[in-house]
C-alpha cells in the first residue's frame, strides 16, 4: 500500500435478487466489524427497474403481449479510515453468484 493513509472506502454492492444482496452487506459488515473499524450503511439506493413489453405472436394477435421486468438493487457502505486488517477480511469474503461488488477508493 502507498504512503498515503486512506480516508474513505465505499462498497457498492449490486444484485438482482434482494435476499442475495442484503447476505452479501451482512458478510462485508461483519468482516468489517472484526477489523475494530465502524461501519456506516447499507444505505438503500432506489431500485432500478427496466420493463421490457414482448409481443407473443409476431404476425398475428398484435394486442397479446407479455410484460416482463428486470430489477437492480442497489446498497452502499462505507468504512472510514479502514486498516490493513480490513482489506484481508475483505479479500477473504465469497459472495454468491449474481452479487456485484465494487470498491473505490478516496484519499
Amino acid at each position: 500500500m502507498s504512503s498515503l493513509k486512506l480516508q474513505k472506502l465505499r462498497i457498492i454492492v449490486k444484485a438482482y435478487e434482494s435476499n442475495f444482496l442484503n447476505s452479501a452487506c451482512d458478510k462485508i459488515e461483519e468482516a468489517v466489524t472484526s477489523s475494530g473499524v465502524a461501519v456506516i450503511g447499507p444505505i438503500p439506493l432506489p431500485t432500478k427497474l427496466r420493463r421490457y413489453c414482448v409481443l407473443t405472436s409476431p404476425h398475428v394477435n398484435k394486442k397479446a403481449r407479455d410484460h416482463f421486468e428486470i430489477r437492480t438493487h442497489k446498497r452502499i457502505i462505507d468504512i472510514y479510515q479502514p486498516l490493513e486488517s480490513t482489506f484481508e477480511n475483505l479479500k477473504k469474503l465469497d459472495f454468491s453468484a449474481g452479487v456485484d461488488v465494487e470498491v473505490i477508493n478516496f484519499y
